[in-house]
């Protein structure tokens, strides 16, 4: 099973978004295997966003990410990078598809609410920015075998 880095940003938790996001990604049958609420330092967003510092919208960026909590959480499923990254829309929440939860709760095109990792080497090492191995909890739910195929790793 393939895993990924989802974070709720400030704004998601502001507009009180947390349960119907989380209920989506429930709903595709994903698991979450980790979630926790916290505050962004400066130097936590510093290094979540390193490739960015040194660009102009950095500032900005960190004082967002930093304003209010965010929901951090581990997401497991087949393909989930590409199945998050989908079910969120374009990253312009003015040009996401209508249906994607971009598309559906985010009027702007700098807050747009989720971050979700990239690929599987941004995920190894976002979900070890704000996880301990200790706070990953995998598990089988029940319902497992009505979401996918026996024979679907």
């Amino acid at each position: 099973m393939q895993r990924t880095l989802v974070l709720l940003k400030p704004d998601a938790v502001q507009r009180r978004l947390m349960g119907r996001i989380l209920t989506r990604f429930e709903d595709k049958g994903l698991n979450v295997i980790a979630m926790k609420m916290l505050r962004v330092t400066p130097e936590l967003s510093a290094k979540h966003y390193a490739e960015h510092v040194s660009k102009p919208f950095y500032p900005a960026l960190e004082k967002f990410i930093t304003a209010s909590p965010i929901v951090a959480m581990v997401v497991e499923g087949l393909d989930v990078i590409r199945v998050v990254r989908e079910m969120l829309g374009k990253t312009n929440g003015l040009m996401a598809a209508s249906g994607t939860i971009r598309g559906d709760f985010s009027s702007s095109k700098q807050m747009n609410l989720v971050h979700a990792s990239d690929g599987e080497e941004a995920a190894a090492r976002e979900i070890s920015l704000y996880f301990a191995p200790t706070e990953v909890h995998p598990y089988t739910p029940c319902l497992v075998d009505w979401f996918k195929a026996p024979d679907e790793a």
